[in-house]
C-alpha cells in the first residue's frame, strides 16, 4: 500500500511564502536525484545521481533549469504531490499517466500547476523510472556537494514520504526553445553495448560468448544499486578470491552463482567477485528503465 495523507494533514498554504511541495503519496521509493557526487570514488563515495540521466536533464532543460538541479526519480509512479504556489515542472523518463486537480497531462513538455493544486502522477506501461523537474530546482541540503540520496551510503535526502515538504528553489534560467521533446519507443529487448574486462581472463572463453550471444532477464531482485539477471550461467576458468578493487557503474559483476549483476547509480565503490565486462555509459540510461522481466542482450563493442 502507497503512503498517504488526506484532509487537514494534506494541505499547504497556497500562494503564502516560499514555494514547497507536499508529498501527499510517497509512491514506491522515489527520492530527490541530481548528477550525482563524481570525483570522490578515492573517499569511498559513490557518485549516486539520477539511474536515467538523460530523462532528468531533459526534464530540467524543459523547465529552464540547469541540467543537473536536483529533481524527483519515481520508479513506477505513484506519487502525488500539493504545489503551495503556482509552479512549472516536466515529466520526463518513463511514460506515466498524469493529472492535475484531475486534468490529464502529458510527459515531456512544460506544465503549469496552479497554486493548491494537485499533480498525482500514475504506473508506468513501459519503462521503469520517471522523473519529474520542477522550475528552480528541488532545495533539499546538499551533502558533499549534491543533493542526490544515495541508497547504498545513506546519503542526501531520506526517501520520500508521506506527508514531507520539498522547498522549491531559484535555480532556473532561461526557457528552452522547444516546448516539447519527442519520444523514442523502444520494442523488443533492450539493448546494451559492452568492452570486455577488466576480469574477463578469469571466465572461460566461451562465457563472454554466451553473455553476448544469449539472452538475460532482469529480475525483481533489483534496485539503484544494481540488477541481478537470470539467463545463462557464465563459467569461471579461475578459482580462488579475487582482492576487492575499485568499481564503476555498468560493470557486470559475476558472483559464485554465474549470473551477473549490473551496477547502477548507487553502486558500491569496491567489489570482490571478477568483472566480466562493462556496459558503455551511453547505455546505462536504457538500463536503468528496464524493469522486472525485461529482457536484455549484450553487445560487444
Amino acid at each position: 500500500m502507497r503512503d498517504g495523507v488526506s484532509g487537514a494533514d494534506a494541505q499547504v498554504d497556497a500562494g503564502a511564502g516560499p514555494a514547497v511541495l507536499l508529498v501527499v503519496r510517497a509512491g514506491y521509493g522515489a527520492t530527490v536525484q541530481d548528477l550525482g557526487r563524481p570525483g570522490l570514488a578515492a573517499l569511498g563515495v559513490g557518485r549516486s545521481g539520477a539511474a536515467d540521466r538523460g530523462a532528468l536533464r531533459l526534464a530540467n532543460r524543459l523547465v529552464g533549469n540547469p541540467e543537473g538541479a536536483a529533481g524527483l526519480e519515481m520508479p513506477l509512479g505513484g506519487v502525488e504531490l500539493e504545489f503551495s504556489r503556482a509552479a512549472t515542472c516536466a515529466l520526463a523518463g518513463a511514460d506515466c499517466p498524469a493529472w492535475v486537480d484531475g486534468r490529464p497531462v502529458g510527459p515531456r513538455t512544460p506544465l503549469a500547476v496552479p497554486a493548491g493544486a494537485r499533480l498525482r502522477i500514475g504506473t508506468p506501461g513501459r519503462g521503469l523510472r520517471a522523473y519529474l523537474a520542477v522550475r528552480g530546482g528541488l532545495d533539499v541540503p546538499a551533502v558533499l556537494g549534491s543533493r542526490a540520496t544515495d541508497t547504498l551510503a545513506g546519503l542526501g535526502p531520506q526517501r520520500l514520504t508521506a506527508g514531507q515538504l520539498l522547498p522549491v528553489g531559484t535555480a532556473a534560467t532561461g526557457w528552452p526553445a522547444a516546448e516539447h521533446a519527442p519520444r523514442r519507443d523502444r520494442t523488443g529487448p533492450v539493448v546494451l553495448h559492452v568492452v570486455p574486462g577488466p576480469r574477463d581472463d578469469w571466465f572461460t572463453p566461451a562465457a563472454l560468448r554466451t553473455l553476448c550471444g544469449e539472452p538475460y532477464t532482469v529480475t525483481a531482485d533489483s534496485d539503484r544499486v544494481g540488477m541481478r539477471l537470470d539467463g545463462p550461467v557464465l563459467e569461471r576458468a579461475r578459482g580462488g578470491e579475487l582482492p576487492s578493487e575499485g568499481m564503476v557503474g555498468g560493470a557486470l559483476q559475476v558472483p559464485p552463482s554465474g549470473r551477473p549483476i549490473l551496477f547502477l547509480a548507487d553502486h558500491p565503490v569496491t567489489g570482490g567477485y571478477p568483472v566480466i565486462a562493462v556496459v558503455r555509459r551511453t547505455d546505462l540510461d536504457a538500463a536503468a528503465q528496464a524493469r522486472p522481466g525485461d529482457v536484455l542482450r549484450f553487445r560487444l563493442d
